[in-house]
């Protein structure tokens, strides 16, 4: 059975914890919802507030927009991924099966995880496929950044380049192979289903092929 995860977010991206009401909780079930349907740029707060019944003077007692809102929610995934890499290889010793156990995390379709009621992590997940890159590619990356948005992120990546130490101590980039694990599990598999000319998948073939193409590349690199 899976274990119920508190992701603590940084409180800089709300205005009210949407954590501790009911409100805040329907906030974050039905962005996700609406922004995996409508996509990023068609998402507003108005739409929002019809899809909970409420008003949008209720979301923005929360959120002071929709790009802190979407942030939100990237890093709450994020957040949400490291413990279950955590969870699922904590009694793995060897890290050449940990790593791999990673990837397979990293480009798997990800099932809803019953225990977050609020939060449809397979909804999430194709969030963070098709815009988790909007998160950070804006004119005020480096602001945001200083505000320390990106953490969870960062710390994800820190957690997969560590075990890429393991696999071999004298790696010399373990944090550039880290973020491009991650980075290119999910490019791989928009291109898949969106841009099959940019990738070697089939997208009516198992997931395997991008699992199978990521130790390929990550094991060719570290073992040199």
């Amino acid at each position: 059975m899976k274990l119920e995860v508190q992701i603590k977010m940084n409180e800089t991206l709300y205005l009210r914890d949407p954590e501790q009401s009911e409100l805040g909780r329907n906030i974050i079930k039905h962005s996700i919802q609406l922004i995996q349907k409508t996509g990023f740029e068609s998402f507003t707060f108005k739409k929002l507030a019809e899809a909970i019944g409420t008003t949008e003077a209720g979301i923005y007692r929360y959120f002071e927009n929709k790009h802190k809102l979407l942030v939100y929610i990237i890093s709450w995934y994020w957040g949400w991924l490291e413990f279950q890499i955590g969870y699922q290889t904590k009694n793995i010793n060897d890290p050449i099966t940990k790593l791999q156990q990673v990837i397979k995390l990293l480009a798997t379709t990800v099932e809803d995880d019953i225990m977050t009621s609020h939060v449809d992590e397979s909804l999430l997940h194709q969030i963070i496929i098709a815009e988790g890159s909007k998160a950070y590619l804006t004119k005020h990356v480096s602001e945001d950044n200083k505000q320390q948005y990106f953490k969870p992120y960062k710390d994800l990546c820190k957690t997969v380049g560590d075990i890429i130490l393991e696999c071999n101590a004298n790696y010399p980039y373990p944090h550039s192979l880290a973020s491009t694990i991650v980075e290119v599990a999910h490019l791989q598999n928009f291109f898949m289903h969106n841009l099959p000319a940019l990738t070697d998948f089939d997208k009516t073939k198992k997931e395997d092929q991008i699992i199978n193409f990521l130790n390929h590349l990550v094991f060719s690199s570290i073992n040199k």
